[in-house]
């Protein structure tokens, strides 16, 4: 005989999981109960935010599913933010939560929450299970959905009277889930890849629009054979950064709001864009009737829903961009020289440099660039969100898939820090930092608890300016500098990290840089450096709201 509670942790082992992320209440107790003796190592947070954030990061850097749990009520709730962070990123996380007795339901019993309905809209599926015996099958089927096809978070709401009944349960032999309605196709359709070959031929001026489904179907080394094998250019969103190397010179690096000037001068003047696991959404195009306007497009993606959502394109192709990839590489059959258009990026690129200020301040984008020159490409780079996302993703070098790890989609503060936490667990030899404003630090800043407890070597660099800075620069540009509550006041978080007992330094000299990051990568545990960074420095170059991604602001090209 078994119980709820421990099928439920029998399960968790036999989809391999090592490692979950959970915060313990009234209702869950069967399962704390379960896990005391379990093998399986869980990680007390300090907010079930966290929890959700970690299991986030876990996925992200690991390529495996995360695991989270809360107690029933607001403990349910408190993931909500970190579930639908995963959603919009195609993130595989199964999120596990108490709920009141069945005969409770409905009643508002204390700490009811439905948590099924809340978050029916920012899940790829939920179960609210209601007999113990359904629960084995139901935990298979919540990680076959989160890592096939399309990934994406699953909830499974268990009500305290399904941990704790008895049952006579065994595993059946047979591992496979079949579930009616749900066939994600993964090879692309033969003629539709022979149509976009075809197109490559007649194109003059190809480019490679590369998004966060490259990553996620651990397909770079396909993209790289085959832009190298046609001599395509690449450009990459912000969740596709790490798919090809930042210093492959066929690399034009981040297109879009803040994107290079050579990547968005590309998109504008090619005739063919080949987009494989993006969605085209409004960060990227800017103003969507200019985007690309004089290219023919090629979409690839495995979900049939983002094909021509947002923008028509000629051959839409769903599959899995691994599979069509390969598929596309197996059928090239003739090549082009476009030689011309290549000649034209490279200009473009001696021409409008990555650029910013060089005069004895502490400028992110220098930290950001010692970092990367101190790190070589290896290590796992996590960020919050803001003006700390945006110069990483522009000044860090990221040379291999799944080490950028970061909120896109939602864009959600207070991510990074949790999401350092769970990519530890899932590569305990690499070094983590995570990038942090002092504004999104402060959403999750009690995980120096976790960390501390746990002694998990994240290390933190916050670029501390004061502000919630991208707010203020929109205020500044855009709102004559009426910068309506976003001053932030000073905060020693070195005497916070000391209060938790982590070591960290404040660095106010761009000629400490260097040596503070080092202390850190050395340090045997946690550390948290404070950049007391230029206040009013600026995200450069911008594309304004409604503009074309051609028209840039900013960046010391002009």
């Amino acid at each position: 005989m078994k119980t709820g509670a421990k099928i439920l942790i029998e399960g968790l082992q036999r989809e391999g999981v090592e490692t979950l992320f959970g915060y313990p209440g009234g209702v869950v107790l069967p399962i704390y109960d379960e896990l005391y003796n379990s093998s399986l190592r869980h990680i007390l947070v300090r907010h079930e935010q966290a929890a959700a954030h970690a299991a986030d990061g876990f996925a992200r850097a690991s390529g495996r599913v995360g695991v989270c749990l809360a107690t029933s009520g607001p403990g349910a709730c408190n993931l909500v933010t970190g579930i639908a962070t995963a959603y919009m990123d195609s993130v595989p996380i199964v999120a596990l939560t108490g709920q009141v007795p069945t005969n409770l339901l409905g009643n508002d019993a204390f700490q009811e929450s439905d948590i099924t309905g809340i978050t029916m809209p920012i899940t790829k599926h939920n179960y609210l299970v209601k007999r113990t015996e359904d629960l084995g099958h139901v935990v298979r089927e919540a990680f076959f959905i989160a890592r096939t096809g399309r990934p994406g978070p699953v909830l499974i709401d268990l009500p305290k009277d399904v941990s704790t009944k008895e049952i006579d349960f065994e595993y059946p032999e047979s591992e496979n889930v079949s579930l009616r309605g749900y066939q994600p196709t993964y090879r692309g359709h033969s003629r539709q890849i022979d149509r976009a070959l075809e197109l490559l031929l007649e194109a003059e001026r190809p480019l490679l629009y590369i998004g966060g489904g490259v990553i996620s179907s651990n397909a770079a080394e396909e993209l790289l054979q085959f832009a190298e094998s046609l001599m395509i250019p690449v450009t990459t969103t912000l969740m596709g950064l790490g798919a090809i190397p930042c210093d492959h010179p066929l690399n034009l690096g981040m297109l879009g709001m803040h994107g290079t000037r050579y990547a968005n001068y590309a998109v504008t003047e090619s005739d063919l864009l080949i987009a494989i696991g993006v969605r085209f959404d409004d960060r990227v195009t800017g103003k969507l009737d200019t985007f690309a306007s004089q290219a023919k497009i090629i979409h690839v993606d495995i979900d049939p829903a983002e094909i021509g959502k947002n923008k028509r394109v000629d051959v839409p192709i769903v599959g899995d961009a691994k599979s069509v990839l390969k598929e596309m590489i197996a059928r090239i059959q003739k090549k082009k020289d476009y030689e011309k258009w290549l000649a034209r990026i490279r200009a473009w690129k001696e021409k409008y440099p990555m650029r910013y200020p060089k005069d004895g301040s502490l400028r992110p984008q220098f930290i950001i660039e010692e970092l990367s020159a101190l790190l070589k490409g290896e290590g796992i780079i996590v960020s919050e969100v803001g003006q700390n996302q945006m110069w990483t993703a522009q000044y860090f070098c990221f040379k291999k898939p799944r080490t950028w790890i970061t909120s896109g989609g939602l864009g959600t503060m207070g991510y990074g820090f949790p999401a350092a936490m769970g990519a530890h667990f899932a590569r305990p030899d690499e070094v983590v930092f995570d990038i942090a404003g002092d504004g999104s630090f402060q959403m999750n800043i009690q995980e120096l608890g976790t960390v501390s407890h746990y002694r998990i070597p994240v290390k933190v660099a916050i670029l501390n300016n004061r502000f919630l800075g991208m707010v203020r620069q929109w205020q500044e540009l855009f709102y004559d500098r009426r910068y309506s509550y976003t001053e932030l006041p000073p905060v020693d978080f070195v005497k916070v990290a000391n209060a938790y007992g982590i070591d960290g330094m404040r660095v106010e000299d761009p000629s400490d840089v260097r040596a503070a990051l080092s202390t850190a990568i050395e340090t045997d545990g946690p550390f948290v450096l404070d950049f007391r960074i230029e206040r009013e420095e600026n995200v450069f170059p911008m594309v304004p709201a409604g503009a074309a991604i051609n028209e840039m602001i900013g960046g010391h090209c002009e």
